[in-house]
């Protein structure tokens, strides 16, 4: 059964809680050590179980092309190559037989390879190295003891309920035998893979998609026999041997494959998970990253609407780190929707501040009228702020909302460095968004007298020409001559 995230519907769920019975992706789970397949609940703190790919693989039947594909990379092309080839040059002897006997040996080895290789989530074929070196080859006698007892459960049948029992027998060894061969290569144990309960609850498990997948392995049997007959029919021999070696092999490991592929879709089912290998090769994903784990956590409580929660969760956050912009962003955002003007109030100067540096205008206004509405004459009481959020309400085109801001500056803050910055400011404000040129120069005026020592003391008269001209009133021009 696929099951999407509880948080994050059409994404794959990677855990599962069976104490709180919920589901989590992977965005859920940042912290979570996927390599070593342990997670804690966010909810209880229990012990979780990790799903691997099971919810997200896609089915068999939608990935045909990329499994007649499979036997054309590299590593299988070489390892049916020497299979093949070699035993066409070998010399017609004992040498020849026992070279012949030693490469269908190693070819069966890798077959058999490729079904737990595709199990455990690698989607690429295993290096050529698995089909020659170390252990393994024991799997062709353990195979060939499978057929040994299946035909002996279809003949002791026979004896012992006639012609009928000993076709439904043998019905079940044929319809059996793929998930004979999944078992064995799986569990290496000839027990398990001639139990028939064994059998049938595999089948039973995986379901409908068994017997499609069945009828697609009698098709692809069917598919190389027939053309091996072609190879055989219409080419020399010493042509139509190495051909029709190279064709058997070829759709076997198309078909098992495909058996290993089918465990791989159905793992949660059969009791075992695993994830795609190949794409994630060489990333860690065992991540520990403490931000991602509490962005997860705010994440979740705020669809489960604790929101009271998700407030206290970003105040105790700004105590660790005061100044955390997107800390203070999340918690702006919060305090907006909830339309709580107490805490909006006690955070005001961060939050403007961060407004301020996204340059956020309309953000900057909002605030500003919630806690003007919340208590009459309200004023900001630190200059730098008021400067640079009055600098972002007017490259917004918020005009008068600026100016509020600045207003009385020379009485609230008559030592501030930002008094001759806040005034060219204003005077901006009313010459270039209000035209207002008489109220432009008198705060110029005032700039040039009273702050005599500020460096923008030296622009001011610039300034004045244009607000005399009514030309706009910008900065002078940048200079890149370079004095010798």
């Amino acid at each position: 059964m696929k099951h999407d995230c509880h948080y994050h519907p059409g994404d794959p769920a990677k855990w599962h809680c069976g104490e709180c019975q919920i589901h989590y992706c992977s965005r859920c789970m940042p912290d979570a050590d996927t390599r070593q397949r342990r997670a804690l609940c966010p909810h209880c703190s229990k012990a979780m179980r990790y799903l691997g790919a099971a919810t997200e693989v896609v089915p068999f039947w939608q990935r045909l092309g990329a499994f007649f594909r499979y036997p054309f990379h590299t590593d299988p092309l070489i390892v049916i190559a020497i299979c093949t080839l070699v035993p066409v040059v070998a010399p017609a002897n004992l040498i020849g037989i026992l070279i012949w006997l030693v490469l269908a040996l190693a070819l069966f080895k890798y077959t058999y390879a490729v079904i737990n290789h595709t199990a455990e989530g690698h989607l690429k074929p295993p290096a050529v190295s698995v089909a020659f070196t170390g252990s393994g080859f024991d799997i062709v006698i353990l195979q060939l003891l499978v057929f040994v007892l299946m035909g002996g459960l279809v003949g002791a049948a026979a004896m012992l309920g006639g012609p009928i029992l000993m076709l439904l027998a043998l019905a079940f060894v044929i319809l059996a035998l793929p998930a004979s061969i999944m078992v064995l290569a799986m569990e290496r144990s000839v027990g398990a893979a001639v139990n028939p309960m064994n059998l049938a609850v595999l089948i039973s498990r995986i379901g409908t998609p068994y017997f499609l997948l069945y009828g697609y392995l009698i098709l692809l049997t069917l598919a190389s026999g027939a053309a091996q007959d072609f190879a055989v029919n219409h080419f020399p021999f010493w042509v139509a041997q190495p051909l029709a070696g190279f064709l058997n092999s070829t759709f076997t490991l198309i078909l098992f494959h495909m058996l290993g592929y089918l465990l791989f879709q159905y793992q949660e089912e059969l009791g075992f998970a695993s994830d795609i290998q190949d794409e994630t090769a060489g990333q860690d994903t065992h991540q520990r990253d403490r931000s991602a784990r509490f962005d997860a956590d705010i994440d979740m409580n705020l669809k489960d609407g604790n929101y009271d929660r998700v407030q206290s969760m970003l105040k105790e956050a700004l105590k660790r780190d005061r100044d955390n912009a997107l800390r203070i962003g999340q918690l702006y955002q919060l305090l907006t929707a909830r339309q709580d003007t107490d805490e909006l109030y006690r955070y005001h100067p961060r939050i403007l501040g961060w407004l301020a540096d996204r340059n956020d205008g309309e953000g900057i206004a909002g605030v500003l009228a919630t806690l003007q509405q919340a208590e009459s004459g309200f004023k900001l009481e630190d200059p730098d702020l008021s400067v640079r959020c009055a600098r972002a309400l007017y490259h917004r085109g918020q005009f008068k909302p600026a100016l509020r801001v600045l207003q009385d500056f020379h009485k609230r803050f008559p030592d501030s460095e930002q008094l001759a910055p806040a005034y060219l400011l204003v005077a901006q404000t009313l010459a270039n968004g209000l035209s207002q040129w008489e109220k432009a120069t008198a705060f110029l005026t005032f700039i040039q007298k009273k702050c005599v020592n500020h460096p923008l003391h030296e622009q001011i008269t610039v300034y004045l020409e244009l607000a005399q001209n009514k030309e706009p009133l910008k900065g002078p021009k940048a200079s890149f001559s370079v004095q010798e």
